[in-house]
């Protein structure tokens, strides 16, 4: 399989421009809280330098408390989770900053314009090509939130991830919808990007792995190099646990 062609640039602006509206803009208005979220999330609007974006805005401090997560640290695996796919050249989150907004710091992330009805149960083939990636991505940063309802597709047909909040965890914590390519090989294009990863997160003095020094846990960072190891060992995506849960509720 080749790599994703399926890139989209958000609005036509390249990923480093958007980039740049988001950590360096004026926050024009705030549209209101996103009520589904878990935690308090809002939309607002970017400018800067006369180009404007929407922003989904997670502050720190509207942050649920969970008992197997770090308080106040969700916003940061927002961050590290963008980093991490930038590293890989997938394109899977979009782009996202760590920065102060309306409500304190927190993650500030581009928003895809989607259908809110096309979601992961609805995708034909050609969308599940792309899932392969974002399949890999949530095994390599353990995220516990794949809903279904978190894969978006934009205008161009690409397919994003959202909501990495609870990723990173130095503990299984593995839950996800896409377990379609479970014991199958992982193609070799994709082995060659995490073994890409896998030497910036072993390099401590990379721009990589001090960035992840502040986004995460010591004890994260090795159990995710630990992943990766692995990962790249099996050449195979797993199976389920047998610990469960695997699957994440509600699905969607």
């Amino acid at each position: 399989m080749d790599k994703n062609t399926n890139s989209s640039e958000p609005q036509g602006l390249t990923s480093q421009q958007v980039l740049e509206i988001l950590q360096n803009g004026s926050i024009e208005a705030e549209h209101g809280m996103m009520r589904w979220s878990s935690n308090y999330t809002f939309l607002l609007s970017i400018n800067h330098d006369e180009r404007s974006v929407m922003a989904v805005y997670k502050p720190q401090k509207g942050e649920r408390p969970l008992w197997d997560f770090p308080d106040g640290m969700l916003c940061k695996r927002e961050l590290a989770s963008f980093i991490t796919s930038e590293v890989l050249d997938w394109q899977i989150v979009p782009p996202t900053v760590l920065r102060q907004g309306p409500h304190g710091l927190g993650s500030m992330q581009f928003f895809v314009e989607h259908d809110p009805e096309l979601n992961y149960f609805e995708f034909d083939e050609e969308k599940m090509t792309q899932m392969r990636h974002m399949c890999a991505f949530d095994i390599l940063v353990n995220n516990a939130d794949r809903k279904g309802g978190h894969c978006l597709v934009d205008g161009q047909g690409h397919v994003w991830g959202i909501d990495h909040g609870i990723t990173f965890n130095s503990s299984p914590k593995l839950r996800t919808v896409i377990w379609e390519f479970a014991g199958e090989p992982i193609d070799d294009i994709l082995l060659t990007d995490i073994e890409r990863l896998c030497t910036q997160v072993d390099n401590q003095k990379g721009t990589y792995r001090q960035a992840l020094d502040q986004l995460i846990t010591e004890r994260e960072i090795h159990a995710f190099q630990h992943r990766i190891q692995s990962l790249l060992k099996s050449r195979k995506f797993p199976q389920p646990g047998p610990g469960g849960p695997n699957y994440p509720w509600p699905p969607v």
